[in-house]
C-alpha cells in the first residue's frame, strides 16, 4: 500500500487536507454538520494523517489542543513544525524517512512516541520528554548499543521497542538494555522477567554503579541550584535579593571615600580579608 502512495506526487499539509481529515474521523452525520457549520480546529483533540504521502510537516499550529497525532506511513524526512502542539500525549511518526530525532523540545507532555521504521542512527535530542512512558524506535539504523544509556533519563519509561536495529544482533543486547533501564517492564513486546533483570544487574553492575553515582551527584547539584534560585526569587519579591551575602557591605565600602583611607592603616587589610566569613 505504501508503494502506491510513493508513486504519487508528494503532498503538503494544507487546509483542504486538514479539513478532510477532521471530517473523516467523525461519524458521518456529525461530519456533515461540521462541514456545513465549519470546524473550530482548536477543539480537535485527535488528528489522523496516515497514508497521505506527506513529505513535510506544516500548518498544524491551529490544533493547539491536540493530544493525539498520527503521521505514520508517509514520506516525512524531518521532524518539524510541532512546537505549538504542547498538549500532545501521543505521537506516531512511524514508517517515514526520518534520519534525526529533533523538533520535540516543547512536547513536554508526550507519553507515547513511535519512530518505528525510519532511518535514525542515534537516540538524542529528547531531554524534555520527561513524561515518556512508551517509546518505539525499532527498525532504524541504531548500531551503538551504548546509545541505550541515553534512555536512563526517562524515569517513567516502561515500554521500549528496539527490535530490528543492527545492535539487536549483539549477544548481550537484552541484558545490556535491561541493566541500564532498570524500571523497564516490556522490551520488544515481551515482559522483562525477574530472572532476566537479576542476570542483567549481575553482569553489568560494574557499569551501572559509576553511572548511578554520577547521576546522584548531578541530581544533588541540580537540587542545590534550584534551591538557590527559589531563595533568590523569594528575596527578589521582598526586594532584598542581595542582602544574604556581602554585596551590601561591598557596595557601601566601595562608595565610601573615608573607608579607602582606612585601608592604609595597620591591620585593616587583614580585617577586610576576614570579614566575608564573619558575614
Amino acid at each position: 500500500m505504501s508503494q502506491s502512495y510513493n508513486s504519487i506526487k508528494p503532498n503538503v499539509i494544507d487546509d483542504e487536507m486538514l479539513q478532510k481529515a477532521v471530517e473523516e474521523q467523525w461519524p458521518e452525520d456529525i461530519g456533515r454538520l461540521a462541514k456545513s457549520e465549519g470546524i473550530d480546529l482548536k477543539n480537535v483533540m485527535e488528528l489522523q494523517l496516515s497514508f497521505r504521502n506527506i513529505l513535510q510537516i506544516d500548518n498544524l499550529w491551529q490544533f493547539e489542543n491536540l493530544t493525539k497525532l498520527q503521521l505514520d506511513n508517509n514520506i516525512i524526512e524531518k521532524i518539524e513544525a510541532l512546537e505549538s502542539l504542547v498538549h500532545l500525549v501521543w505521537l506516531d511518526l512511524s514508517f517515514n524517512n526520518i534520519e534525526v530525532i529533533e523538533g520535540l523540545d516543547t512536547l513536554v507532555k508526550l507519553q507515547d512516541l513511535s519512530l518505528y521504521n525510519n532511518r535514525i542512527s542515534k537516540i538524542e535530542h529528547m531531554d524534555t520528554l520527561q513524561e515518556l512512558q512508551i517509546f518505539s524506535i525499532g527498525k532504524n539504523n541504531l548500531t551503538a548499543l551504548e546509545d541505550v544509556v541515553y534512555l536512563r533519563r526517562f524515569k517513567k519509561l516502561r515500554t521500549l521497542n528496539l527490535t530490528g536495529n543492527p545492535f539487536c544482533e549483539e549477544e548481550q543486547y537484552v541484558l545490556f538494555v535491561v541493566a541500564h533501564i532498570p524500571d523497564l517492564v516490556y522490551l520488544d513486546f515481551k515482559r522483562v522477567s525477574d530472572t532476566t533483570r537479576e542476570l542483567a544487574v549481575s553482569k553489568y553492575h560494574y557499569l551501572i554503579d559509576p553511572l548511578e553515582h554520577e547521576e546522584a551527584q548531578a541530581l544533588a547539584q541540580l537540587e542545590e541550584k534550584l534551591a538557590k534560585q527559589k531563595e533568590l526569587e523569594y528575596h527578589k519579591r521582598a526586594f532584598v535579593e542581595y542582602l544574604n551575602g556581602s554585596f551590601l557591605f561591598d557596595s557601601l565600602y566601595a562608595e565610601d571615600t573615608e573607608a579607602a583611607k582606612l585601608a592604609y592603616l595597620p591591620g585593616v587589610d587583614d580585617l577586610l580579608q576576614a570579614y566575608p566569613s564573619w558575614v
